[in-house]
């Protein structure tokens, strides 16, 4: 069977308490990084599926708190291959 991959994006509906967002918006101009609003933070959840039409009610039963939380489904046609894990401590930077 073919498996294609989904990227779940969840974050806080519009109006909901963000402390993590207004962590980061006051943090960054202290790092003289001006002009940023609106700052929101999420997750983003991949996943490799063989049925991608089943990631919305993942999403509803537990990857996302719908009452608080939105999210958007991304599917990604041909996964790549998996990366060995960064070591710890890293961030791999996309292309």
């Amino acid at each position: 069977m073919l498996v294609v991959r989904a990227r779940v994006l969840i974050r806080p509906k519009s109006g909901i308490l963000d402390p993590q967002g207004q962590a980061v918006e006051r943090a960054l101009p202290a790092l003289g990084f001006e002009g940023v609003a609106n700052v929101h933070v999420g997750r983003l959840i991949e996943l490799d599926v063989e049925d991608a039409s089943q990631v919305p009610q993942m999403c509803e039963r537990l990857l996302a708190n719908p009452l608080i939380e939105d999210y958007e489904v991304i599917q990604i046609d041909n996964p790549p291959a998996r990366a060995e894990p960064a070591p710890s401590g890293t961030a791999e930077r996309a292309a």
